[in-house]
């Protein structure tokens, strides 16, 4: 009979901690899943696999915090010191069984995220046959890409602009001439080293039409700050548009095609030309130093930007462009050349 008092008494405190436990991991998740948007919405198949797992995680973590944390309030206002008590506590033993339970709970635990983990890394990693190829070159300061496959007829040329299908797998083929960089697009989750003398492999397959960022997370160099670019992703009849565009242009040539590759390379973002309808000012107004300059000084300036530096700006900013094939960069020099002639007539 006199146990059944003491049954009682630990049968409260397990639903007061209970109870506890419910209100705290409520007031987690509503703060951690639902007030807070902690992360861009998900925009790629490979991410949502991701963001599962992300999820899955932070249950977890809610739960256990939950826990520790009712037992820790209760304990503060149950077992305090009594106002005057300076005497050590009563020293106790433990419970073999509640420390073989948060061993073997934590193990289950962990081990099923390492698993799941492991399934989504294969997945991921997992394309078709006959998947779209990009190659990407990441130099210190910028993003370039050019699309291999003959199929599109755009005779390697070079875009400062990622521009994909939705819903079409993706493989990147990523390169860097000179120091380590990483591509990252926060809506597609995943990243990626770009490491110079290898090639290095990112799959994707986009499902939200869209623009996003692309963004350098490796510490790169002084410029490290404004390596960004960004991701187009468009419907499938607005993608072929696209590439009709740029078939035309190469088939064009001259000015035309020069016009072309000035956007491609992203060159308004830092340059002002009034041709282009550019307005950077992140390096020189173009229409106020290229008039005077022949053709082989532009060339060396996209070539070898160092080379030169404009008064009032600094060396290592700008990227050379030596790597662009010669049957864009002529076309590129030449409409150069020619929109501050036309300024100047």
């Amino acid at each position: 009979m006199a146990q059944r008092p003491r049954r009682s008494v630990r049968n409260k405190l397990y639903i007061q901690l209970l109870l506890l436990s419910v209100v705290i991991g409520a007031v987690t998740f509503v703060i951690s899943l639902i007030a807070i948007p902690w992360l861009p919405k998900v925009a790629s198949e490979q991410g949502e696999r991701i963001d599962d797992i992300y999820l899955f995680t932070v249950a977890i973590c809610i739960v256990v915090f939950a826990v520790v944390a009712a037992v820790s309030v209760y304990a503060v206002f149950k077992f305090r010191a009594k106002p005057g008590d300076i005497e050590d506590g009563k020293p106790i033993h433990g419970h073999t069984g509640i420390e073989i339970v948060w061993t073997i709970i934590p193990t289950i635990l962990v081990t099923a995220i390492g698993i799941w983990s492991a399934i989504v890394v294969v997945q991921n990693d997992d394309l078709p046959e006959g998947h779209r190829i990009v190659n990407v070159e990441a130099r210190q300061f910028a993003w370039s890409f050019n699309y291999p496959d003959e199929a599109d007829g755009l005779n390697d040329m070079r875009m400062g602009e990622l521009v994909v299908p939705v819903g079409e797998p993706l493989e990147l083929h990523m390169r860097s001439p000179d120091v380590i960089h990483a591509f990252w697009v926060p809506e597609w989750r995943q990243k990626q080293d770009v490491v110079p003398g290898i090639t290095t492999f990112y799959r994707i397959t986009p499902t939200e039409v869209g623009v996003y960022p692309i963004i350098c997370t490796e510490l790169c160099g002084l410029g490290h700050s404004v390596m960004r670019n960004q991701v187009r992703v468009l419907s499938q009849p607005d993608f072929d548009a696209w590439l009709a565009e740029k078939r035309a242009a190469v088939d064009a040539g001259g000015a035309d095609l020069g016009g072309n590759v000035f956007a491609n390379l992203g060159c308004a973002a830092c340059h002002a030309l009034d041709a282009a309808g550019a307005t950077g000012a992140v390096g020189p107004d173009l229409d106020s130093v290229l008039p005077g300059q022949s053709a082989d000084q532009v060339r060396q300036s996209l070539v070898d930007p160092n080379a030169v530096i404009t008064e009032g700006f600094s060396e290592g900013i700008m990227p050379s462009f030596g790597s662009v094939p010669e049957d864009q960069l002529e076309p590129l020099i030449e409409y150069l050349v020619g929109s501050v002639e036309a300024l100047e007539n």
